[in-house]
């Protein structure tokens, strides 16, 4: 019998026995054929490769990332994770829909045609990610559209429920309604959670709703708690903790839960992405076996993929070559048989692949000093002011208070030891706009804007001076979205992102150095955290806890409520 490929004298994984057994590998129209020793004879293979005792894996498996947090198009992303042997992922494209809807989303499946990565896709459930009073997007996903986005085959899950609130408090809400509908169409699409410190009987409301996966950060306690009670949890970098990693270790809980990205940053991009992770977790004790268990067959059980995963007769043939299994190092990727990596990557050019609106979603005039005017509710005397302080080790803020002066009926802010942070509507929806002051490990001088600002994308800003604020603001609605950091009225860094603001389709290689441009000024402005860009895009998000802040008003996460810059 003729086959594709033979590949002999390597060791194979074996999932479902969850071990390296020496074998020989064959290949036939894509998919794995015989896995075996003794029957070369019986086979006509067209292609021989002597493995030379390396290692033979399943590809890696991502059923939780973003491709906009890398701020790249699907074909830049796949060139950039594909080195690193991830051969599918499953995407929430709830970015480039809270800027155009179901549109984006659209546009995003267009866009991956040509790609070598298997990209599928979550339907983002919380678009916006609370609701139209709280904060303003330039697209909505409701139950219309998820009634047709659930006809794609690409779709492979609801995306993180992150309206915690509307979910357990409102029966009829439009998250409830959504469920409701996938139950009713496809009950057994995961139902995919965004749930940090969220426990006992409200955590019970979750579940109880269908949610059942979290990816957010973690602890033994919410460990135990969520898969005692059925969640499937989904390990991403931050939640790799010492305390983590033994809980699930000693309590052989490798089942329930698996490696996830979440966000990698373009500029991080290219030196690792989930085969990071299943480095860092052998260097952290787990067995090699177990975490690349975890980063293969797991992920895609939860998924439903029946076809990979594994490297069994009649899967697909993704898999990984490696040359030294505990540093879990890269030789070669091969997607359904082919080679696609090995050991050299040249990256191509892609560009203008999106309908023409995707480059002008920017509607925002310049701003000038008037704008950055903070209006106090006393004309003159002092002022107890709330405060989002920043935390080094962690995209959660604390709220805390303070007073400063207010002079002529406005808030004297640039005397104090806090930076503003302001939200500029940005889709021509009203040109709403609110401030916030910033305290703790932000910058200590200059200014940083982005319209990169989760999730719903608006024009955000945060200095020490107005004068710098104006200067970074303006150049990002100038250049129709980016990141741009400013010190003394220069420009330190930028880069553009002229797709819906928050996409570029450069190079990945090129982009991931400008990038890294961004966040060495933030660094040099004092920003001090672990991951400066996430940080900052992150204080615009109304369901990290504790107080977020949106063109609508500082936020309180827990209660989903507005609340005043000033307590009065």
């Amino acid at each position: 019998m003729q086959v594709d490929l033979l590949i002999k004298n390597v060791k194979v994984f074996n999932v479902y026995m969850r071990k390296f057994i020496s074998e020989d590998v064959t290949v036939l129209n894509e998919k794995f054929f015989y896995i075996g020793k003794d029957n070369e004879n019986k086979l006509e293979p067209k292609e021989i490769i002597d493995g030379k005792g390396s290692y033979l894996i399943p590809g890696l498996i991502d059923i939780h990332m973003h491709i906009e947090s890398s701020m790249t198009t699907p074909f830049q992303f796949s060139q950039a994770v594909i080195p690193h042997g991830v051969t599918t992922v499953v995407a929430d494209p709830h970015e480039i829909a809270n800027v155009f809807g179901i549109e984006g989303i659209k546009a995003f499946i267009d866009n991956d045609k040509n790609v070598k990565l298997d990209i599928f896709y979550g339907i983002p459930s919380s678009v916006p990610s609370t609701s139209p009073h709280l904060e303003t997007t330039g697209g909505i996903i409701k139950e219309k559209e998820v009634s047709e986005l659930l006809n794609y085959n690409k779709i492979k899950c609801l995306g993180e429920v992150m309206n915690f609130k509307d979910l357990i408090e409102d029966e009829h809400s439009v998250i409830n309604n959504i469920i409701k509908i996938i139950k009713e169409k496809k009950p057994y699409l995961p139902l995919e959670g965004h749930c940090p410190k969220i426990e006992g009987i409200e955590l019970a409301q979750y579940i109880y709703r269908g949610i059942d996966g979290d990816h957010t950060q973690q602890t033994p306690k919410s460990l135990e708690e969520k898969i005692k009670n059925g969640m499937f949890v989904e390990i991403q970098e931050k939640s790799m903790t010492q305390e983590n990693l033994n809980y699930l270790i000693d309590n052989d809980l490798y089942e329930h839960f698996c490696f996830v990205t979440d966000d990698v940053m373009g500029d991080k991009l290219l030196d690792g992405h989930l085969n990071k992770l299943v480095k860092k977790a052998i260097e952290m004790g787990m067995k090699p076996e177990l975490a690349i268990y975890a980063s293969t067959y797991i992920p895609a059980r939860r998924m439903g993929f029946k076809d990979r995963g594994a490297i069994a007769p009649g899967k697909i043939a993704d898999f990984i070559m490696l040359n030294d299994l505990n540093n879990f190092k890269i030789s070669k990727v091969y997607k359904k048989g082919h080679i696609i990596y090995d050991g050299y990557t040249v990256y191509e050019e892609k560009k203008n692949s999106f309908p023409k609106n995707f480059y002008n979603s920017v509607r925002l005039d310049n701003l000038d000093f008037q704008d950055f005017k903070v209006v106090t509710p006393i004309k003159e005397g002092k002022v107890k002011c709330r405060i989002i302080n920043v935390n080094k080790n962690t995209t959660f803020t604390e709220e805390k208070e303070d007073i400063l002066r207010a002079s002529n009926g406005e808030l004297i802010w640039e005397e104090s030891p806090y930076c503003l942070i302001g939200v500029f509507e940005r889709y021509g929806k009203g040109g709403g706009k609110a401030f916030g002051l910033v305290g703790g490990d932000a910058i200590k001088e200059g200014a940083i804007a982005t319209t990169w600002a989760h999730d719903h994308h608006n024009l955000m800003v945060m200095g020490r001076n107005i004068k710098d604020m104006m200067l970074a603001a303006n150049h990002i609605i100038q250049t129709q979205g980016g990141y741009c950091a400013v010190n003394g009225g220069k420009i330190l860094a930028s880069i553009e992102l002229p797709v819906g603001g928050i996409v570029s389709e450069e190079r990945i290689d090129i982009f991931g150095e400008k990038l890294k441009k961004v966040r060495n000024a933030l660094k040099k402005l004092g920003y001090t955290h672990n991951n400066e860009i996430m940080s900052f895009s992150t204080l615009s998000l109304p369901v990290s806890p504790s107080i977020k802040i949106t063109d609508k008003g500082l936020i309180r996460v827990k209660t989903q409520e507005i609340i005043s810059l000033f307590l009065v």
